[in-house]
Formats: structure tokens, C-alpha cells, sequence
């Protein structure tokens, strides 16, 4: 009886031995289980990436998380949403993330992103000034197109005395400190930041040689850009600039009236359709069939080919021009008046013709 007694309890021990390594090794399992669950997540989150395409990201001071995380599964292909979420929680996005543009690259993890909208690891952007710029309105809506900053307060800045004083210019001839180029600057550049850059770029262009060319035309850069911005007005076609800007130039140089057609658009806003003869006597500065000399200040922004042909100009000594019969939007040029006049019929007589076959 004893014998069994003692082997009952032998087997008794050796179940709970075999029961205790059981739940040691289930509790190995699970604790495996759930370390490998949290190990995979963290390797989600910060070493796998998380995007399968290149992705421009504009985050504006009002703009909601969950936008961004939307933003980014849309336009970024992010493939594991959930892992936004948790990187951005983590690092407080909804009370730190900062406004900008920032360029995602489909190598990027969650938590690098995240990063990236808390420190505000921006990318420089292009903000491009081409084209035709005749108005302030025109100049403040390019910048805000391609900026943060608002058109309302880039036109403030255009119009605003003191703001402007600072560079050395004014709300009549701020048109002459814009040069037309590709700028690359920061999305969320401050309006003063925007000048601060526009102005760095003007000074750069004045240098000595062009200071000296500027001279040797009995011009201020000022002038120059005044002169540049009628030719601008006149034509598109640039390897028309600097027989234009010579015409121009010889006209002011004896003395004559410049009668230039841009500047009467000037005076009426851009807005009118045709030139009329009653539109030639409008009373203004700016109406150089009035008034002799250059205009007070530019009246567009000349792009920097304009200002090169003022510096210089074709050596000629034509003073008058008119449009091309051709209509391929070239100008035939004349030294006296009898021949410019017969150049200005030859194209009337053209214009006509084309009215009369559209009837």
C-alpha cells in the first residue's frame, strides 16, 4: 500500500511538472507573440517605407491631421495608413506640426514623415515671375498662386509706402525692383521675405558692367527699366528688343515725343480694346503723346531680355516703326516719316482685307 501511495504521488509531481513547463512555454509563447507584435509594429513604423510615390505635401497653418494623413494615402500611396496615425500621435502632429511644403519620397518611413511636419523639414520650392505683367493685381496673384502668403497681402505690400521705402522704391515704380526669373525660396516665406529675395536679385542684376552700360547710355537703371518696359509693351518678339529699344532711344535723344501706344494703355488700365486718336490726348504723366522726356516709372515689368536691349540697344537710326503686314507680330522700321507712313498703309491695307474676308 505504501509503495502505491509513493508512485501516485511520483505521477502526481510529474503532471504538475509537466503542467508548469506547459504554461511556462505558453507564457514564452504568448510574451514571444506579443514582442514580436510590438518588435513588427515599431519596425513598420520606423524602418519599413511607407509610400509608393513621389508626393509634393502642402500643409497650411489650418490644416487638420487627419487631412494630411488623407493627403497622403491619396497622393503619396501611403500602404500602411495606420502607421501614420500611430507615428503622428506619437510625436503630437495635432499640437506641433508645422506649415509648409514638403516633398515625399516613396523610401520614407511613418515616423520620418512625421518628423518632418514637427521640425518643419521643408523643401525649397520655384516661384516663377514670366509672362505678361502689366498690373499689380497680376504680380500679387502670380506670388500667391505659388506661395502661402496671400494676394491680398502681397498687393498690400505693392501699394504700401513704408513697406516699400525700405527698398528704396515706391508704389509708382515698384515695377522696376521685380525681375522676372525662377526664385527658389521656401512655401511659407513671409511677404518681406518674398522681397527681401526680389530685391537680393535686383541688386545682384545691377552690377558694375550693366551700372556702366546704364551710363553710357545717359540712362539710371531706373530709366532703363522705364525704356525697357515700352518695349516690352510693343512686341513679343525678342529679337525685336533691342531695335525697338534703339528707336526709343533715338527718339528721346533729339527730343521727340516718344508716342509710345503702351504707355496710353497704361494711362487707361489696360483695358482698352483699340488705341482711338481721342485716346491720345488723355492727360497723364504716363501719355508720351503728350508729354516728351520717359515716363515717371515702368509702366509693366520688363522681362530681363527688355533691359539687355536698353543696355544695348541696335545702333540705327530709325525712328519710327509700325506692325508687320505680314502679321507675324515683326514691325517694319523707317528712318523718315514719308516711308513709315507707307509702311502704316501697307498694313492697313492688309487689315482690311483680312475684315472684309472674315464677312
Amino acid at each position: 500500500m505504501s509503495s502505491d501511495r509513493n508512485e501516485s504521488r511520483h505521477l502526481n509531481t510529474e503532471n504538475m511538472k509537466r503542467k508548469h513547463i506547459i504554461l511556462l512555454l505558453a507564457s514564452m509563447a504568448l510574451a514571444g507573440a506579443v514582442a514580436g507584435f510590438f518588435f513588427g509594429r515599431w519596425y513598420n513604423d520606423n524602418k519599413r517605407p511607407n509610400f509608393t510615390e513621389p508626393y509634393v505635401l502642402f500643409v497650411r497653418p489650418d490644416t487638420p491631421v487627419r487631412t494630411v494623413i488623407d493627403s497622403l494615402v491619396s497622393g503619396a500611396g501611403a500602404i500602411r495608413p495606420r502607421s501614420l496615425e500611430r507615428c503622428f500621435e506619437k510625436e503630437e502632429l495635432s499640437d506641433k506640426m508645422k506649415p509648409g511644403r514638403y516633398v515625399i519620397e516613396p523610401s520614407f518611413t511613418s515616423i520620418y514623415v512625421a518628423r518632418m511636419l514637427v521640425f518643419g523639414w521643408q523643401t525649397p520650392g520655384n516661384l516663377t515671375l514670366s509672362g505678361t505683367i502689366r498690373t499689380k493685381e497680376r504680380l500679387a496673384k502670380k506670388i500667391a498662386v505659388q506661395m502661402m502668403a496671400d494676394s491680398a497681402s502681397i498687393a498690400d505690400a505693392l501699394n504700401s509706402e513704408d513697406f516699400l521705402a525700405k527698398y528704396g522704391f515706391t508704389p509708382e515704380n515698384v515695377f522696376a525692383m521685380i525681375l522676372p526669373d525662377t526664385y527658389q525660396m521656401y512655401w511659407t516665406a513671409s511677404v518681406e521675405e518674398i522681397f527681401d529675395r526680389l530685391k537680393k536679385e535686383y541688386d545682384t542684376f545691377w552690377n558694375a558692367d550693366r551700372m556702366a552700360k546704364a551710363k553710357a547710355q545717359k540712362l539710371s537703371p531706373m530709366q532703363v527699366s522705364v525704356v525697357a518696359s515700352i518695349v516690352s509693351g510693343e512686341t513679343r518678339k525678342a529679337v525685336e528688343y533691342p531695335r525697338i529699344a534703339g528707336v526709343y532711344l533715338n527718339r528721346y535723344r533729339k527730343g521727340m515725343r516718344l508716342q509710345a501706344d503702351p504707355t496710353v494703355a497704361f494711362c487707361f488700365d489696360y483695358k482698352l480694346d483699340r488705341i482711338l486718336k481721342k485716346h491720345l490726348k488723355v492727360d497723364s504723366p504716363y501719355n508720351t503723346y503728350k508729354y516728351a522726356g520717359l515716363p515717371p516709372a515702368p509702366i509693366n515689368v520688363p522681362p530681363k531680355a527688355c533691359l539687355e536691349a536698353v543696355l544695348s540697344p541696335e545702333k540705327h537710326k530709325y525712328l519710327y516703326f509700325c506692325a508687320s503686314p505680314d502679321f507675324d507680330g515683326s514691325h517694319r522700321f523707317a528712318v523718315d516719316y514719308s516711308t513709315h507712313m507707307k509702311n502704316a498703309r501697307a498694313f492697313q491695307r492688309e487689315l482690311t482685307k483680312r475684315q472684309n474676308q472674315k464677312k
